[in-house]
């Protein structure tokens, strides 16, 4: 058989990895560096709202003042993420501009008053705002204009977590259920990369998790107990997205009802009532549940607490239903209107769920609290490979084999649901449910067709 090949091909290939690093590297940095802006600004909020509790009693002001902004000058970016991955599906409109400091400022208003929420949401918008900016000054056509988009959403997660490839992984996978988007697959490295390393270089640092268990090797009982933990963090991450989108509709139709009766000139009355609402019965539960650790990022318990993620990874770290009350916290506060993202309150999800489960289980907390930790959130965005790739960058590579094991059940659990309504079923999870393919969750929801775009 002769030797192939084909200079052309390989030159090609060259002059492309030079284009996106020409293009991604300079992207990537700015993107980085916003991030690092925005975790600082983050960590500024929440040291604020511990030291001054009071502001939690300002939460309703705050959510009617992000309400307004939006309606104010907000637009299409009040779709936050499934804007983004509908213009990576089907270039249309575009990203504007202001998604990036809007979402920035109403995240940190969420924080410094005491909202439950997280940064994933916030740091993937930001990327996107910045990326599809660049790209219409730089006239990028439709296609390349997709990438460049890619190439935000990699480096805002990576950035933010200080996870690179997850970062890069989890842009090429989001977008499709069951799909992994290749053709973007060296932009999105580069992104996750640079990204990553530019937070970096402003002095940032992110949370260390670690799983103190000794590696033992592959058990079958172990493993056995873990595919049980995973069926349940996939039913937990089904709770969490149904009820914030449960949520989120319920708000929507009592606002459609009232408006009905009364307008408030060019005000809309849901501007008031569901921030107004929603932040008061997030007060409502803070004083009867007497703690404040289901408000905020929940990475670290507030003064006086003793319950989050880093907790969850210890004896005693977590209560029995601590990962049900971070849930309601979450999606009270993210259907109310206040901004933010999902991951992180899903990361503390996963970690307190694994705690308690390893009690039932006799199972060591740490592992099933790391297992956790990425795996809900594997079950609520659709990304296995993302995910099991993050906890081997977030706990190193002792327990891949049972990380892998528990964000693979954990998304097949959690059917075709998800906290990212925009996102479309490439494969479905199960072989007969094939009616799914090409429907976004949105429209699986509704019972809608699938629309094909030309």
């Amino acid at each position: 058989m002769p030797f192939r090949w084909q200079p052309r091909e390989h030159l090609a290939v060259l002059l492309y990895v030079l284009k996106w690093g020409l293009v991604a590297i300079p992207v990537s940095a700015v993107i980085g560096s916003a991030c690092a802006l925005f975790l600082w600004t983050l960590d500024w909020a929440t040291q604020a709202q511990w030291s001054h509790p009071g502001l939690l009693y300002l939460l309703p002001v705050a959510g009617v003042a992000i309400a307004l902004t939006y309606r104010a000058i907000g637009g299409n970016t009040e779709a936050g993420n499934n804007l983004i991955m509908d213009e990576i599906h089907s270039p249309g409109a575009g990203v504007p501009a202001r998604m990036a400091p809007l979402i920035l400022l109403a995240t940190v208003f969420t924080h410094l008053f005491g909202g439950s929420a997280g940064r994933e949401g916030t740091a993937v918008q930001m990327g996107g705002s910045l990326a599809a900016t660049i790209a219409r000054a730089l006239h990028l056509n439709r296609i390349d204009g997709r990438k460049l988009l890619m190439v935000g959403v990699a480096a805002g997660f990576g950035g933010v977590f200080g996870t690179p490839l997850a970062g890069c992984l989890f842009a090429m996978e989001v977008i499709a259920i069951g799909r992994v988007s290749y053709e973007a697959i060296v932009p999105c490295l580069i992104g996750g990369i640079v990204g990553d390393r530019a937070c970096a270089m402003w002095g940032i640092s992110h949370t260390q998790y670690h799983i103190d268990l000794a590696p033992v090797g592959f058990d079958a009982l172990t493993a056995g107990k873990v595919a049980l933990a995973a069926i349940a963090f996939g039913l937990a991450s089904v709770i969490f997205a149904e009820l914030t989108h449960g949520l989120h509709t319920l708000w929507k139709r009592a606002a459609m009802r009232l408006e009905k009766h009364r307008r408030w000139g060019r005000l809309a009355i849901e501007d008031f009532i569901r921030p107004i609402t929603g932040a008061m019965i997030l007060i409502g539960l803070t004083l009867l549940l007497g703690t404040r650790d289901y408000l905020g990022l929940g990475v670290l318990h507030s003064p006086g607490g003793h319950v989050s993620i880093t907790d969850a990874f210890h004896s005693g770290g977590a209560d029995a239903f601590s990962w049900g009350w971070k849930i309601l916290f979450t999606a009270i506060t993210l259907s109310s209107g206040f901004k933010g993202g999902e991951v992180t309150p899903l990361f503390f999800v996963g970690a307190a769920l694994g705690h308690t489960l390893a009690q039932l289980l006799h199972a060591p907390i740490d592992l099933f609290a790391g297992l956790g930790l990425v795996a809900v959130f594997a079950g609520a965005t659709n990304t296995p490979l993302a995910c099991t790739l993050m906890g081997i960058e977030l706990f190193g590579s002792d327990h891949t084999l049972y990380l892998a094991m528990a964000c693979f059940l954990a998304y097949l659990f959690s059917g075709h649901s998800g906290i990212y309504l925009s996102q479309r079923v490439g494969t479905p999870k199960v072989l007969h449910l094939s009616r799914h393919s090409e429907r976004t969750l949105a429209q699986i929801r509704s019972g809608e067709s699938p629309k094909h775009s030309p």
